[in-house]
């Protein structure tokens, strides 16, 4: 069972690998070309973390990625598994030197700035800058979640399209749903922890945003949290509010009396848009919130016996398969739109960063890829969607199938004949 689960997410992984790896390229080529400016400052630092980047998580993912799809049969079982962990180890190095460099950029360390290019002075400043361990952390857990809520949903919808089958055909994905789920039960707390402890990382080093993520204009004590609002950049206020009292303090300095600082701390040219920030970040929390009641849901269910049979549960299950996604959308929303009008936070602004081209040249590249990635993902998920309603393999044929289709781990051992004859 575990292995006919396996071969069919597989299937979704690589799909989903392939799609990714084809978006990471035009990032490469945007540094070059719209970023060139941004790229001459930080080359000497951001140039070595990408490059170890593709020495220690690119060529790790690459070397094993072949054995794992395509070499079950063809490898023992033991150096399968060993592949299939090298690749998910390479794309923890692989998210660790990505979210350093991106770190970096938040909270700039380790370097001194010659001849208007960053250059650096302590490489473990730079690496382990005061924002990256906690950033990294959130964003692991975001992508699990994101996959677990993703598997959970589509194990859901399985569910409920063959609900009038024979319990045997959806036990493939009563078995996803079943782990996902835990997975998400564990998860999503230690998530939550987590980005609690990023949000007091932000108001120590980048302030100006967390003011933002809360529309709070006026440095105070005692601040509400807002549950909605709406920003006035030019007035300097918000038009209309809906707060608990006190509760803002307390969540961001755990401290019913805590000082928040406000966007008037600084001059109009150094706040980042609010409405954007604020607004993404209630979305990314309210998703959060709506995973951890799923989850609490689920185990509500599972004791009760009734996890695969709840209609309203597999509903909102499925309907909460991309909810991981949209969560590290606006959780990467607020996060970079926050620390402008900064690319590199209060060094480089963005505005000083771009390439010297005109508004048409960087229209007619930007609707090109547009229109590339539209067909690119338009058959990535029009695959993954034939993938998805076929769903796993029927166990009854996996099993009779078995390892009769096995290869040859060594050459000789095909033939079937005798090299040489027997003596009697």
């Amino acid at each position: 069972m575990y292995r006919n689960l396996y071969r069919f997410w597989v299937k979704v992984f690589a799909v989903s690998f392939g799609l990714g790896v084809v978006s990471g390229i035009v990032m490469s080529y945007q540094l070059g070309t719209n970023w060139s400016r941004y790229a001459d400052f930080t080359g000497n630092v951001l140039g070595p973390l990408i490059q170890y980047e593709v020495i220690t998580a690119f060529f790790l993912e690459a070397g094993f990625l072949g054995i794992m799809l395509f070499g079950w049969d063809r490898v023992g079982d033991r150096l399968h598994f060993v592949s299939t962990c090298m690749v998910a180890l390479g794309t923890l190095i692989s998210a660790f030197w990505i979210l350093s460099a991106n770190s970096w950029m938040q909270t700039p360390a380790g370097f001194t700035i010659e001849n208007g290019r960053a250059v650096a002075t302590d490489w473990l400043a730079v690496i382990f800058n005061p924002s990256f361990p906690i950033r990294y952390a959130h964003m692991v857990l975001g992508c699990f979640l994101t996959t677990a809520f993703a598997v959970a949903g589509m194990s859901a919808w399985m569910i409920l399209r063959a609900r009038k089958e024979p319990a045997e055909k959806v036990r493939g994905a009563r078995l996803s749903l079943s782990m996902a789920m835990w997975f998400a039960v564990i998860c999503t707390p230690i998530q939550i922890f987590v980005g609690d402890s990023h949000g007091l990382a932000v108001l120590k080093h980048q302030p100006t945003k967390l003011a933002a993520i809360e529309a709070n204009w006026d440095r105070q004590a005692d601040m509400p949290l807002l549950l909605f609002a709406i920003p006035n950049m030019e007035a300097e206020r918000n038009d209309f509010e809906i707060g608990i009292p006190r509760l803002g303090s307390f969540i961001l300095t755990h401290d019913f009396s805590g000082v928040v600082p406000g966007l008037k701390d600084v001059p109009r040219d150094q706040r980042p848009p609010v409405w954007p920030v604020f607004y993404s970040f209630r979305i990314m929390v309210a998703l959060g919130m709506a995973m951890l009641g799923l989850s609490l849901w689920s185990l509500l269910l599972r004791r009760r016996g009734t996890l695969f049979t709840n209609r309203w549960f597999l509903t909102c299950a499925m309907l909460m398969t991309p909810s991981g996604f949209g969560a590290v959308l606006f959780g990467w929303f607020t996060a970079e739109i926050g620390r402008q009008p900064y690319i590199v936070y209060g060094h480089l602004r963005t505005a000083d960063a771009v390439s010297p081209l005109t508004t048409n040249a960087v229209t007619a590249s930007l609707v090109a890829f547009l229109i590339a990635y539209t067909i690119i993902f338009g058959f990535g998920s029009y695959y993954l969607a034939k993938l998805l309603r076929k769903g796993p393999e029927p166990l009854e044929e996996a099993v009779r199938g078995g390892d009769l289709h096995r290869k040859p781990k060594r050459p000789l051992s095909a033939v079937a004949e005798e090299l040489e004859p027997t003596r009697a």
